[in-house]
Parts: C-alpha cells; sequence; structure tokens
C-alpha cells in the first residue's frame, strides 16, 4: 500500500510536465508559423519579404557647383625651432622665465656667471694698453729719426729699423683689439637671449648646474608658433590640379579640421608646393601658413587639412547617395513604377557633403538617399519624410519631387 501511494503522485508530475512540454511546442509553431498582418500604410518599418516596400528618403540629381577640395593629413610643424644652448662654460647663475612661457625676441632668458669672462676682458684691455704706449713711443721716435734723416745725421739702417719697429707695433695693436673684442663677446655670451618670437618649453637645467657649449639637450627649446606651418602630402595625381588652381588663385585657401567633419580650427594659405616628387609614396609635399593667433595649433600636432581648389559644375549628389561595391560605385535610382534600381556612376570632386556625378545619371533622377541597406536591385520602395532634412534641399521637397517624378 506504501509503494503504490508513493508512486501514483510521480506518475501525475511525469504526465503534467509532459502536457506543459507539448504545449510549449505547439506555442511556439503557432507564433512562428502564424501569417503576420501588414504594416500599417506610411508605416516606419522594414516590411521585409517578396513584392513588400522598404521606406527610403529621396533627392533628386540637380546641376549645381561645389568647392573642389583635396583633403590630407598634415603635421603642424613651427616657422622655428631653436634649442637655447649656452656657448661659453660656466654655472648657470639665473633663469629669467617660466615654463610655457611666450617670450619676444631678445628676451632674456639665462645668465651664466660672468665673472671669469669679465677678468679675461680686463686682460686683453691691460695687455692693450701696454702695447699702445709702446706704439706711441716707436712712432716719438720714428719721427725723431726722420728729421735726424733730413740732416744726414743718422744711419739709414737705424731709420729702416725704426719703421719697422712701429709697423710691428701697429700689427700688435690690432691682434690686442681683436684680443679685448673676443673677450667682450664671451662675456656677452654670459646673457642668453631669445633669438626669435615664440613660445618656450619645459627648462632641462636648473640654477646652479654647470652648463658648457657641448650640451646636447641646451637649456630649453624654443619654437615659433605665431605665424606656424602645415605640411600634407598629396598624391602626385592631383599635383596637376593644384598646379592650374595655383595659376589662377596664389595662395589657396587652406582650412584645418581636428577631425574628419569637425569644427575648422584655422583658415589659411598655401605657401609653396614642393620641388620633387618622393618616388618611394608617389606623394608630393606642400605647405600652408596660418596666423594661429590663439595658439591653437601645436607643433607636431596631427590635423585634417582641406585645400579648396575652386568650384567644379556639374550633376550634385549628397555623398551619402553613393555607394560603393565590388562593381564600382552606384546609386540606387527610383523609377515611376517606385521601384530602386542599381546604376553604376562616375564621380568627380566631393567637398564631404556632396559629389559631382560624372556619368550614369541625369538631371532631375530620384536618387535615394537614406535607406540604401535594405535594399535591391528592383525592390519597390515607399518615399517618406525623413526626420533630418537632406543637406541640399528640404527632406519633404525631395518626397514630393520624387513622387512628381514617378507619377
Amino acid at each position: 500500500m506504501m509503494s503504490h501511494a508513493t508512486t501514483q503522485p510521480a506518475g501525475r508530475r511525469r504526465r503534467v510536465w509532459i502536457w506543459i512540454a507539448v504545449c510549449a511546442l505547439l506555442a511556439l509553431a503557432v507564433w512562428r508559423f502564424w501569417p503576420q498582418s501588414a504594416a500599417p500604410s506610411g508605416g516606419r518599418g522594414f516590411r521585409g519579404g517578396a513584392g513588400q516596400t522598404t521606406p527610403v528618403s529621396v533627392t533628386q540629381a540637380r546641376a549645381g557647383q561645389i568647392d573642389r577640395t583635396l583633403r590630407a593629413l598634415g603635421t603642424v610643424t613651427s616657422l622655428a625651432t631653436v634649442t637655447i644652448r649656452s656657448r661659453v662654460d660656466g654655472p648657470l647663475q639665473a633663469l629669467h622665465f617660466e615654463d610655457g612661457q611666450s617670450v619676444q625676441a631678445g628676451a632674456l632668458l639665462a645668465e651664466i656667471d660672468p665673472r671669469p669672462f669679465r677678468i679675461q676682458l680686463q686682460q686683453a684691455q691691460g695687455q692693450q694698453m701696454q702695447h699702445a704706449a709702446q706704439l706711441e713711443n716707436a712712432q716719438r721716435d720714428l719721427a725723431r729719426y726722420e728729421q735726424l734723416a733730413r740732416q744726414d745725421s743718422v744711419a739709414r739702417q737705424q731709420l729702416d729699423a725704426a719703421r719697422a719697429q712701429v709697423r710691428e707695433l701697429q700689427g700688435q695693436a690690432k691682434v690686442d683689439q681683436a684680443a679685448v673684442d673676443d673677450a667682450r663677446l664671451q662675456l656677452s655670451y654670459t646673457r642668453i637671449t631669445a633669438p626669435v618670437a615664440g613660445q618656450l618649453g619645459l627648462h632641462k637645467v636648473d640654477v646652479g648646474n654647470m652648463v658648457h657649449a657641448s650640451d646636447a639637450d641646451g637649456l630649453v627649446v624654443l619654437t615659433q608658433s605665431q605665424p606656424i606651418d602645415v605640411v600634407f602630402t598629396v598624391p602626385q595625381t592631383r599635383l596637376l590640379d593644384v598646379q592650374q588652381a595655383r595659376r589662377l588663385t596664389p595662395g589657396l585657401q587652406t582650412q584645418l579640421f581636428s577631425q574628419v567633419g569637425g569644427k575648422a580650427l584655422a583658415t589659411g594659405t598655401l605657401l609653396a608646393v614642393d620641388n620633387q616628387i618622393d618616388v618611394a609614396t608617389g606623394t608630393v609635399q606642400l605647405k600652408s601658413r596660418f596666423d594661429n593667433p590663439d595658439a591653437l595649433l601645436f607643433p607636431n600636432q596631427f590635423v585634417q587639412v582641406s585645400l579648396r581648389l575652386g568650384l567644379e559644375s556639374g550633376l550634385v549628389l549628397p555623398l551619402r547617395a553613393v555607394q560603393r561595391g565590388s562593381v564600382g560605385e552606384y546609386v540606387y535610382r527610383v523609377d515611376a513604377q517606385h521601384k530602386a534600381h542599381v546604376v553604376p556612376v562616375t564621380t568627380g570632386v566631393d567637398d564631404g557633403q556632396q559629389v559631382v556625378i560624372e556619368s550614369g545619371l541625369q538631371e532631375n533622377d530620384t536618387v535615394v538617399v537614406e535607406g540604401t541597406d535594405r535594399l535591391r536591385d528592383g525592390s519597390p520602395v515607399e518615399v517618406v519624410t525623413p526626420e533630418a532634412s537632406d543637406g541640399t534641399a528640404g527632406a519633404s521637397g525631395s518626397a514630393r519631387a520624387a513622387r512628381g517624378a514617378a507619377s
């Protein structure tokens, strides 16, 4: 009796679990294979399946003009980078700048102990005075000998010796003057000044240390950053475009960006084109100059460069409408039956937002701008108004234009 009572509830539990599993499988099958109702007309959701429409936003190919721009990655380079070094040996007596300070040309930066160099200057001056006195005495002797020679009272050899003595001391006077000038120059080197205006870096030697003219690191690095240059490279295939644009406008406008599509950092002009092509990379270097009044550009900073070459006319489309695949560049063109077809195109220049279509489209052709990732060749589409307007025309205007072209 006890064994039968124990096994009966266990059998019921197994049957309950079996029924639960069967019901779950039936529910899953109904959910999987039950036909779904169509979404309401004009809905935003993707309606997959053959013959069902895909919501897209469109625009029309229009004749227009865009800026011909050449984009590249550039490096900010200082107009002058100077490692401030001492030209004489001695203990560093004082620093007259703060780290990162901006200075003008000629500003006093540091001082070396000047006392040994003052002593050398005094020695040179003393020797100069000694030889000057000897020269003065020799000139007086020469004057007396010349007077005696006119009276025929002195030997010719003695007169010649007096003249040679004067010339020797005159030469010594020049040597002494050079020694004084050199000593004075060495003394001036104890006051280290800024050769150009710019911004100082971090000092590398503290007061009290011995400095030498042979020190590789120097005292501090000075960079001239107002104005400042940017060096960038372009493919040699675009060099002809740059040269033709420079003939029309010598100072081509150049803009700098911190990143692609970011805010412009500065606007300057093209300064120079290198005189040879790098055979290893097939590129040529260009240099543009910027005033940099706010010091936003730092030496060795990487920037995005946009060089404006002029205006280009043609059929204009938003750049995002052009797709790229294994067959090359193409767009989805919408026909009168509201179907999207793949159309290969050839693109020209672009300004980062719009692109010139050189072949493949006609003016007023309706082209898909958004929703291309859900399309195939021949897919039926429904034009909807995007939440964000297109860059070339209002989104609602594009939708109305597409409906007009399809009707």
